[in-house]
């Protein structure tokens, strides 16, 4: 059933959140969200940490990565906010995230590579999708027709 009351429907671009793992990444993942026109977008980056264990890289490495892909992100959405988060889960880092910063919705691009990078992305695509508490728009990825 479908409603025309517009005072619950619900603009899925007013704020869309987008996750970015580094500079390449993050510019491919900003020309796929632009022709959507969002109104406001707010880059996040997740540092992975340890709990216990020693972090995949060293935190200023990490914080280095995370504003180049911010840079990357602001050639295309040059007022694009940025977040950085600090989780060992990077799909419990992008839920806290929307609340943290006010999102209406996820976008992000599923990530090439072999098929154990395909299976580990999938496997993050999944619970990204399916368990995910506001809209999740997935972009196609480049060299996809529209």
């Amino acid at each position: 059933m479908t409603s025309t009351d517009q005072s619950t429907e619900r603009d899925l671009l007013a704020h869309v959140l987008l996750p970015v793992a580094n500079e390449a990444d993050a510019l491919a993942t900003a020309r796929a969200l632009e022709p959507y026109d969002p109104k406001r977008v707010t880059a996040l980056h997740v540092v992975e940490k340890g709990e216990g264990v020693p972090d995949k890289t060293p935190v200023e490495q990490s914080e280095e990565l995370a504003a180049e892909s911010y840079a990357a992100v602001r050639t295309v959405f040059p007022d694009a906010d940025t977040h950085t988060a600090y989780d060992r889960h990077v799909v419990d880092a992008i839920f806290d995230a929307v609340d943290e910063v006010g999102a209406s919705a996820i976008a992000y691009r599923s990530r090439d590579g072999n098929r154990l990078l395909q299976f580990l992305s999938g496997d993050l695509s999944i619970k990204l999708v399916t368990k995910s508490h506001v809209p999740v728009i997935a972009l196609p990825g480049e060299g996809s027709a529209e």
